[in-house]
């Protein structure tokens, strides 16, 4: 994890679908008021699971909105 500012990024890269959304799921409970964006990086080659679970499964209080990177390996998070 790598933070600057109000945005952090997390790097899912070699995790399981399991191991990735317990990992986002525990980071956005413990994350301060002040994180206001979570760029989740998942990959895209062999990333499809990761990017499908970020993008369509995974669910948080603290999300208010996904949206879709220019980076295909991306996906952001916005904080409420």
């Amino acid at each position: 994890m790598e933070r600057r500012g109000s945005v952090a990024e997390v790097n899912l890269h070699g995790l399981t679908e399991a191991e990735a959304k317990r990992q986002l799921e525990q980071f956005l409970s413990r994350a301060d008021a002040g994180l206001k964006e979570v760029v989740v990086i998942h990959g895209y080659n062999n990333g499809q699971v990761l990017r499908d679970m970020v993008r369509l499964r995974l669910k948080h209080p603290r999300i208010s909105a996904k949206l879709i990177s220019l980076n295909p390996g991306a996906t952001r998070l916005l904080l409420k």
